[in-house]
């Protein structure tokens, strides 16, 4: 058995089309920007496997699989108009093995729900999207940095089916997790990175969900989306920001130093970092990033999403 561990808000541009559509606009018109990049989109379904996007997605907590808020209207948006994938492999924060790299190979994955204290209307939701095995096997052969293990043992956790909820409501996309061995550094998950990105010309969607902000011990409950409650939180999430904006990917890397005086509150432990970093590390160099989204619930916790690629 595989060693296991669980645990004003602003829709933002992708491209030069999207800023022409929105100067001077808000989150409405943001999201109906969105919306008219679908057709494109739909058009783009019926044609043979193309080059597909890498996204990262600040998840936040569960309740937003069930939430009607500016963020998951965000994701709802963002699904019709991101491409149609082969599969989606998910690198969530949720599915921490440390001492090995897992690839879930289920025919018909599970809806895990690894949270307690939540609404039974959220314990009883289930997204049952097929499985990729045969995708999920390739992605295993392209990790060089250890052997791969392939597994049924997991399924679906909270951090890949609440927003894929929203992303891809009929659940009729296959997808499959990768997991995050917790003994490894940062520099160890980029790297896998960077060799999962060829799944992408197999029309992959290579997702990370996590945050890039996040101390549990110290969010403020009850605070409505918007900025920053808490100093430290918003500096860090403007330094990523920046990092990000530069594709500086060494100071991402080295997330422990990217905002010194922040860091150690932003990122008391790197589970919820490190699924940016298998994003990061599948965007080819000359991407830029393009911000979907960015905010904070609960006072400090990021919401920041990015898309690379279109």
């Amino acid at each position: 058995m595989l060693p296991l561990l669980t645990d004003s808000v602003k829709p933002l541009p992708l491209s030069p089309l999207r800023r022409r559509l929105l100067a001077g606009a808000g989150a409405t018109s943001a999201l109906a920007a969105l919306h008219l990049l679908a057709d494109s989109a739909h058009a783009q379904a019926r044609k043979p496997a193309r080059r597909m996007p890498v996204i990262f997605i600040g998840h936040g907590s569960p309740m937003n699989a069930i939430r009607d808020n500016p963020f998951t209207r965000t994701l709802a948006a963002w699904g019709a108009a991101l491409p149609r994938p082969a599969a989606i492999l998910s690198v969530s924060a949720h599915w921490l093995t440390p001492g090995a790299t897992a690839v879930g190979v289920q025919e018909h994955p599970a809806t895990i729900h690894d949270f307690r204290g939540f609404p039974e209307q959220l314990q009883e939701m289930q997204y049952p999207a097929p499985g990729a095995p045969a995708l999920a096997r390739q992605a295993g052969a392209l990790v060089r940095q250890t052997l791969a293990v392939s597994t049924e043992e997991w399924g679906l956790d909270h951090g890949t089916w609440t927003v894929l909820h929203h992303l891809y409501p009929k659940a009729d996309v296959p997808v499959f997790q990768l997991s995050i061995d917790y003994a490894k550094p940062a520099a160890y998950h980029y790297a896998i990175g960077r060799e999962l990105a060829a799944l992408r010309d197999k029309g992959v969607l290579v997702l990370g969900s996590g945050n890039v902000v996040h101390n549990l011990r110290a969010t403020d409950r009850g605070v409505p989306e918007g900025p920053a409650t808490r100093p430290w939180a918003q500096a860090y999430d403007d330094a990523l920001k920046k990092a990000l904006a530069e594709r500086d990917d060494q100071r991402l890397i080295a997330y422990e130093r990217l905002d010194p005086a922040s860091a150690a509150m932003a990122v008391p432990t790197p589970d919820h970092y490190y699924p940016f970093l298998y994003a990061l590390g599948a965007a080819g160099a000359d991407e830029k990033p393009q911000t979907v989204f960015e905010g904070f619930h609960n006072g400090t916790l990021s919401m920041r999403c990015v898309q690379f690629g279109v």
